[in-house]
């Protein structure tokens, strides 16, 4: 299967990211193989709506699953019209999730939050 999980850098030893939205990469992974694919959220930098815009881009590369510590409301409507099951990360460490998804360990997210509105406005 092929998940997908947003991520801090850009290379096989980076770490979960903590805010799906603002994650400066995605990570397409192949649980068969473990080929890895690296994918430049262009909505991280976004003034406002980067969780709609990051939930396009999953919902474009079509994961099996998308690995996520939290989601706002406004992605995870995005994400599950689309189809894709959300699970919630244990943690930062991106083999552990990985591996606790392969196990069956992770588990479906279910608490989502109403989003981090104003994320980049000045007050």
């Amino acid at each position: 299967m092929i998940v997908m999980i947003p991520v801090v850098n850009d290379n096989a030893s980076t770490q979960v990211a903590a805010n799906f939205g603002r994650a400066s990469y995605f990570m397409l992974r192949d649980t068969a193989t473990g080929a890895m694919e690296f994918v430049k959220n262009s909505a991280a930098d976004s003034p406002g709506g980067a969780g709609i815009k990051a939930a396009q881009i999953v919902v474009d590369h079509s994961p099996g699953a998308l690995l996520v510590p939290q989601c706002g409301q406004n992605a995870a409507d995005v994400i599950r019209g689309a189809g894709i099951p959300m699970y919630q990360t244990q943690g930062f460490d991106l083999d552990k999730n990985l591996e606790a998804l392969i196990r069956g360990e992770l588990e479906v997210l279910t608490e989502i939050h109403s989003g981090f509105h104003d994320h980049g406005a000045v007050k």
